[in-house]
């Protein structure tokens, strides 16, 4: 009996250290996303974090498509532990090819202290994504929000007339997430304070 209790229990340590180590590496991941989001935009030459990638209006300018609309649908997500709310104060508009266009989003941080964020763009579909340029956006920055602060982000953003004819419909999405440095402090202050 002594010997399946004991064999029972080196299982049951084993499986308590898988699941640790799957959490530890799935913490890790999640604190890694945003470098890892910078390395792929570098590797691939599309929009990156932290880099003001601005569009030239002046070189779209004189190119508006009026006989064609697209529709632009806008989303936002928080991520885990980001006590943010984001709402996009426009849903969805149409918009001619070549035509500036702006809409806002509002960011609510729930929290009582400050916190900074970076938002991550993403397009769908994923061929649209070299056609739609912006121009000022909240995402070419981090945000900071003091505590229970509310604030209006600007997007200003024109679709390439180039966009290929069978895009009718085009998502704009952003995941905000806690900025890595951020999320470094806060878990020093956890260890700190349960020590």
């Amino acid at each position: 009996m002594t010997g399946a209790g004991g064999d029972l229990e080196r299982r049951n340590r084993r499986t308590s250290l898988v699941l640790g180590a799957l959490v530890a590496g799935m913490f890790a991941f999640g604190f890694a996303l945003v470098p890892l989001y910078r390395l792929v935009c570098q590797v691939t030459g599309s929009n990156v974090i932290g880099q003001a990638r601005r569009a030239d209006a002046g070189a779209l300018a004189g190119r508006v498509d009026e006989q064609r609309t697209v529709r632009i649908y806008f989303d936002a997500t928080v991520n885990t532990g980001l006590p943010w709310e984001v709402t996009p104060l426009t849903r969805s508009m149409e918009v001619h090819p070549g035509k500036v266009y702006e809409v806002r989003y509002r960011a609510t941080n729930n929290e009582g202290q400050t916190v900074t964020a970076q938002a991550v763009p993403g397009v769908t579909p994923w061929q649209a994504t070299g056609h739609l340029h912006k121009i000022e956006c909240f995402c070419f920055s981090r945000q900071t929000l003091g505590p229970r602060e509310s604030r209006e982000m600007p997007l200003r953003f024109v679709i390439d007339p180039e966009l290929p004819q069978e895009y009718k419909v085009v998502t704009l999405s952003y995941m905000l997430m806690t900025a890595p440095e951020q999320t470094a402090a806060r878990g020093g202050e956890s260890r700190a304070d349960s020590g």
